[in-house]
């Protein structure tokens, strides 16, 4: 992780999805922005989501700083980073200057940065500390869309880093929405442990929600993780299987630090002024 020096002038937005069905959805990019704002870097941090408020276009005008950066909280370059966000906050390119003069740093999404791998592998071997990894069969679940082709990218690229590591019977990366699928998860694995680690931002309406139902776990969806007394218990024996769910990856505390870094990457690749 690179070492960020306060920047005096700037500002931080986080940039999330949010959603109006699943409380569960937003709270890790507050708590992410919570966690830099105590830092003191910026003068300003703020979030903003697509689906929850503030949205995009009310965070244009609640910066006074002359210079803002953005970091979308996603974990995809795709229909989101690559459409919607630019759209909705008016950016033209990694630097886009505004009529009133101030300054927008588009940055990379949380999910292209490198630390990504070591996370999986963190949350993978958390939810299964006991087993071999030779025994297990190690699923990366993407969301996976007909909107942008790269939407399975960044989960594919994680599958294939960790599988050139060896530990593992077999890394696979499957999808909601597009093939391999999730549901179809007992044919794509051979090892007698299945371990499922969804490349998600939060624990909520897909990853807690809709992938349960999709890997058989729930008949129908339930309520939200934060409405219930605890995770999953792990692991479920399912279609003659032992199968462990993680939570999702942006929940993990050094994200604020994946952050930070995408910022000083900016910088790096794009100057400071």
């Amino acid at each position: 992780m690179a070492s960020l020096q306060r920047k005096p002038g700037t500002g931080l937005l986080l940039v999330g999805h949010g959603s109006t069905q699943n409380p569960d959805s937003s709270p890790p990019t507050h708590v992410h922005a919570d966690e830099i704002r105590r830092r003191g870097l910026f003068d300003e941090v703020a979030c903003c989501f697509w689906k929850e408020e503030p949205s995009m276009r009310e965070a244009r005008h609640v910066f006074e700083a002359r210079e803002v950066y953005v970091v979308p909280n996603f974990i995809s370059e795709g229909y989101f980073t690559q459409t919607v966000i630019p759209r909705e906050l008016e950016l033209s390119g990694p630097r886009s200057t505004r009529a009133d003069g101030t300054i927008w740093k588009y940055c990379e999404p949380a999910g292209n940065h490198s630390s990504m791998t070591d996370l999986l592998l963190r949350r993978a071997r958390e939810i299964a500390p006991e087993l071999p990894e030779e025994e297990i069969s190690l699923l990366i679940v993407g969301h996976g869309t007909g909107l942008n082709d790269n939407s399975a990218v960044a989960a594919k690229a994680q599958a294939a880093r960790i599988a050139e590591r060896s530990r593992y019977a077999e890394v696979i990366s499957c999808y909601m929405e597009e093939p391999p699928l999730v549901a179809n998860w007992d044919e794509l694995t051979t090892a007698p442990n299945v371990v499922v680690v969804p490349f998600f931002i939060a624990d909520g309406l897909h990853s807690y929600q809709d992938i349960p139902v999709l890997l058989g776990m729930e008949s129908e969806p339930t309520a939200a993780a934060s409405q219930r007394a605890v995770f999953r218990h792990e692991p479920r024996r399912l279609r003659g299987r032992n199968l462990y769910y993680a939570s999702a990856i942006g929940t993990e505390p050094g994200f604020a630090d994946v952050i930070l870094d995408l910022v000083a990457a900016f910088d790096d690749k794009h100057g400071t002024h």
